[in-house]
Formats: structure tokens, sequence, C-alpha cells
């Protein structure tokens, strides 16, 4: 058969406007491979994917979701069966935390043993790998699962799950077929994708818009507090507007995109597992949270107790979080930038000027204040080097138009403090907490702007959880070379701070007997080199950065990868 449910699915892909499928293929995807042959031979392979090879599947999934981070266009990702899909587990995690479409796809074990149906099990690896329920591997991460029975209707299952993958609150779908029935002959199919678009935006009631306007045209010291509002860049000048038309400040709660400039007088600063109060927001008398998973942390910086509290996300209850809640008077799902421009014109003409305009006065006293202090860490005395010095090194090497994909881990609080972007989209994080995201991601967002410098900024331990071996091989295949900075202090750095944190006193804090080190240390840029033919270097004192810093930009932007491993005090 020259025209198979492999062939239809591809064709789908393609018709839906995914221009990539991350691959990492098995002995389940005969069809899929065959219908690629053919195509090629028969000059069709433009209307399939560009399938991009990936020795591990975290890499080929974070690829993925890079790209459509950036492109703001789901792509897609081929695994090998239930073996494959677990391999996927801690990427597809960001996805559904981060709320980014990817559509994955997995063969599963044929269903005839006796030679019924052409794609039957000929190899034994097929007995043992058929499980009770693959697609429950997944489904406490997926927006939507099915399994593809026939090829009569493959292009609706397609088309249905990308458009689910798409809804917001956006996320990654899960299908998966049998052997037998991707390699099997079908009538051509004709499904047309323009009618599975995704729901459109929805806006806030015009009740809602009223109670919310009406309180911040009349606080004294409002405040928003946002964490994801940049998963769409036209929703940030949208917040700008809203902010300075009432000298709203904004704080930015763990932020993994690119939410509002931190140049701006307006900001103030952002917080990650900051300990002890905020006093910024708690002299806050109405807190308007636009788009965030932790806002705040209940035992440690909350509001005060008096203050006026809203919702308004795309996901304001957390459904898929067991337990979560703010004590806000009024949740409200919408659109971001749709609710921010009904927000911004219910206000026009309702606040008062001489309040706005003593409260702007306020707010960027504070915002001075909040850049001092951070120029100030970033002064260096001798060689040692800080992350604070390093992160003001890596801001003046790079232009605003540079995409910067953030995994520091315990250095995120200093990569948003100390990279000051500027513009909409330039600032991407995992949107969750399984480490590795960054080293495929680098590639999606590479292939997503190709004309784009890509810089990730890592931590040792983020490095190593990436595959960086796959990673680099990729990227030198296709031609998708990034700049990864390694903030290395020998360790993992995070549990230590987390032992610290609930036994500040304890035999661990007393003995420093943490369990974090990871000496004897390993060659990290080495790795690159070796598996990508990167340019590779270990930088160990500060005035070496600039020029380091410098010959690995160099390298990128003629067309090679590099990795530059910094060493900052040992863990």
């Amino acid at each position: 058969m020259t025209y198979t449910t492999s062939t239809a699915f591809l064709e789908a892909l393609g018709e839906a406007g995914v221009r990539y499928l991350f691959a990492n293929l098995g002995s389940d995807h005969p069809g899929l491979i065959e219908a690629y042959a053919r195509a090629r031979a028969d000059g069709g392979a433009s209307a399939f994917p560009e399938l991009v090879v990936c020795p591990h599947e975290s890499v080929a999934f974070s690829a993925a979701q890079g790209y459509a981070q950036v492109s703001g266009e789901p792509q897609a990702v081929l695994v090998h069966v239930e073996c494959g899909t677990q391999n996927i587990g801690g990427m597809l995690h960001n996805a559904a935390k981060g709320r980014v479409p990817v559509l994955v796809f997995a063969g599963a074990s044929p269903v005839t043993q006796e030679g019924e149906l052409p794609g039957g099990r000929n190899e034994f690896i097929q007995w043992i790998q058929d499980v009770h329920d693959q697609r429950g591997i997944v489904r406490g991460y997926t927006k939507y699962d099915n399994e593809i029975r026939t090829g009569h209707n493959v292009k609706q299952l397609v088309f249905r799950a990308l458009q689910i993958a798409r809804s917001e609150p956006a996320g990654p779908v899960y299908l998966m077929g049998a052997r037998e029935v991707m390699e099997s002959g079908i009538p051509r199919q004709e499904t047309d994708p323009a009618w599975f678009a995704p729901v459109e935006p929805a806006a806030l009631a015009p009740s809602t818009v009223e109670l919310i306007a009406e309180a911040l045209a009349g606080a004294e010291n409002p405040v928003i507090v946002t964490s994801y509002l940049g998963r769409d860049p036209e929703a940030v000048p949208a917040l700008v507007r809203l902010c300075e038309l009432a000298a709203v400040p904004v704080i930015q709660s763990v932020p993994m995109w690119f939410n509002f400039p931190s140049g701006h007088p307006l900001h103030w600063g952002f917080q990650w597992n900051t300990t002890g109060p905020n006093p910024l927001l708690a002299a806050a008398d109405v807190v308007l949270v636009l788009g965030s998973d932790v806002p705040w942390i209940p035992s440690e910086n909350r509001p005060d107790a008096a203050a006026r509290l809203f919702v308004v996300d795309v996901d304001p209850v957390k459904e898929q979080m067991p337990l979560w809640h703010v004590p806000a008077e009024c949740f409200a799902r919408a659109d971001l930038r749709t609710a921010v421009n009904q927000l911004a014109d219910a206000l026009r003409g309702r606040v008062d000027r001489s309040a706005v305009a003593d409260r702007g006065v306020r707010a960027a006293g504070e915002h001075r204040a909040y850049q001092d202090a951070v120029a100030e860490r970033e002064r260096t005395n001798g060689e040692r080097i800080t992350v604070e010095f390093l992160l003001a090194c890596v801001r003046e090497a790079i232009d605003d138009e540079t995409l910067v994909l953030t995994e520091a881990i315990s250095g995120y609080q200093a990569v948003c403090d100390h990279i000051h972007r500027r513009l909409p989209g330039s600032l991407i994080g995992s949107g969750g907490g399984s480490l590795g995201w960054a080293a495929g991601a680098s590639i999606g967002a590479k292939l997503a702007a190709p004309e784009r410098m890509v810089v990730s900024i890592v931590g040792d331990g983020s490095y190593l959880f990436g595959v960086p071996s796959s990673a680099q091989w990729v990227a030198r295949r296709y031609h998708a070379p990034s700049l990864t900075i390694v903030l290395d202090n020998r360790g993992w750095k995070s549990p230590k701070l987390s032992t610290l944190g609930v036994h500040p006193e304890g035999m661990a804090a007393r003995n420093d007997d943490f369990n974090v080190s990871f000496e004897p240390e390993a060659d990290l840029p080495g790795i690159a080199a070796a598996a990508g033919g990167a340019w590779g270097r270990t930088t160990r004192v500060a005035s070496d950065v600039e020029r380091d810093l410098d010959e690995a930009l160099k390298a990128v932007r003629n067309g090679r990868s590099a990795v530059l491993s910094v060493h900052l005090d040992r863990v």
C-alpha cells in the first residue's frame, strides 16, 4: 500500500502547520519510516514535517517545547512505545506546568502475533513492551490522550488533539497507535484543519471589569503580580499601558517569561524563594494577580490580610494542583491580553491624576533603589567570579534580540535581576520543575528563530540533566548552534538550600554534610566538544570572563555551538 495511516498521519501534521517532528525511532515506527522514504522518493516530502532525529527522547521533547515557546506554534514528538513515553516524563511535566502545546505520538506493541496482519509481532521485545495502559503513563500531564484505531479518521484525531493542545490553558497531548494500524492501507484522507481552530480568547464579564477597575482606581497602593503573562508577547505592552495609566507597580513572582520591562520605573523586581516578607507587597491595599501559579509563598511573604485580592488567569483556580489557594474575592478566567486591555479601557477617565502622579514618583523611587542594589551586587573584588558579576558581563555581551533561556535553578533570581531583558519573548524558562529542558529547548528555539542568537544560562546540574551529548549532536546535525553558559559550582546548590530552609541548625548544617558535591569535576565543555564539535572552555578567574564570552559568541555566530563553564564558589 502506498497510502497508509502513517502517510495520512504525517500529512495531517504538515497540514496543521507542524514544521518539525522531533523523533526517537523504534520498532513501532516502520510505517512512518517507510512513508518518509516513499515521500522523498516521489518528491512529496515537503508535505510532511521535517524529521529531526534525536538520540534521547527528553531532548526531542524539550526541542519541540522550545520551538513552540518561541514561535507560538505547537510541534510534534515521536517516541518509542511505553519506554520512550517514560523517557519524556520530566519534559512532559514542564510543558504541562508551563502550558505549552506539544503533540506526542508513540507507537504501541503490535496487537497480533500469528501473522494475521502486516506489522504484527516479529521481535521478542514486542511482548516485553506490551503494557496494560500505555496512555495512563501520561494522563496526569496531558490535556487529551487517544489511540488511533483506524486510519479512516486519523486526520480528525490529529487536528482535534492539536485544537485541544492550543486552546487555553494550552498543554501537551498524546496519541498512540499499534503497528498494524499505522501500516494499514486506507483511502486518501481529506479533512480541513480550519475546522479545528483553538477556542477563541475569553474576555472578562462586564461586572468583573467594573469590580476590578473600581478597586484599582480607589487604591492607594495597588500592585500587580504576574508570572507568565508574557507567554503572549503582545500582552506585555498592554500591561505597560495599564500600569502607566494608574501608576500600578509590577512584581514578577517566579517568572519564566519576560512579563514587564525590567528597566521600567514601575518595575519592582522579582521574587523566587524569597525568605521573609516583601515590604512592597505587604504594603499593598489592592493586589491584582495576572497569570501566576505562585504569586507568593504564604508562609513567607503573603500580602497584608486586609488587602483586596483579585485573580485573573487562563487557569484561575489551578484544577491540576491538589493544594492551592489565594484568599481572593474574585477569580476570573480570561485571556490575559484581552483582560488587561479591558481594565485599561475601564480605568481611563476614572483615576485621580494627582494620586497617580504621586504614586508614580514613589514607585520610581523604589525602582531606583532596587536597581542600585542590583548594580552594587555586580561589583567584584579580585579574581573571584560571582554569579552577579558574570551575569552583568553576559548582559553587556548580548543584544536585545538575543533569546535567553534560563535554567539556573538556585540562580533563577540572579538571572532575572541582572540580565535586564527589554523585549517581549526574549527570556523564557521551562515553566516547570524538571531539569534538563534548556539543552533541547535551545535547539527548538534556534530552529524557530534562526536569525537570533540563543544563549542558555544553566546550572551544572541542569546541564548534566539535559543529556548534553545527545543535545549537542542534534544541534550540530541540524545547524542549530547556541551558547550554553554553565554556572558551575561543582554541585547541587538547591538541595543544600532546601535542607537549610528546614534544618538551619541541623546536623547537615553543622557538619556541612549535604551529599551535593560533583567532585571529581567533570569536563562539561568537553562533553559538548566530543559529541557535537562545540567550542568549549572553563573560565576560572574574573579577568578572563569578558574575553571568553566574546570568543564563545563569535563561535556561535560562525555556526558552531559553544559551552562556557564558569567556576563560581563551590557548593
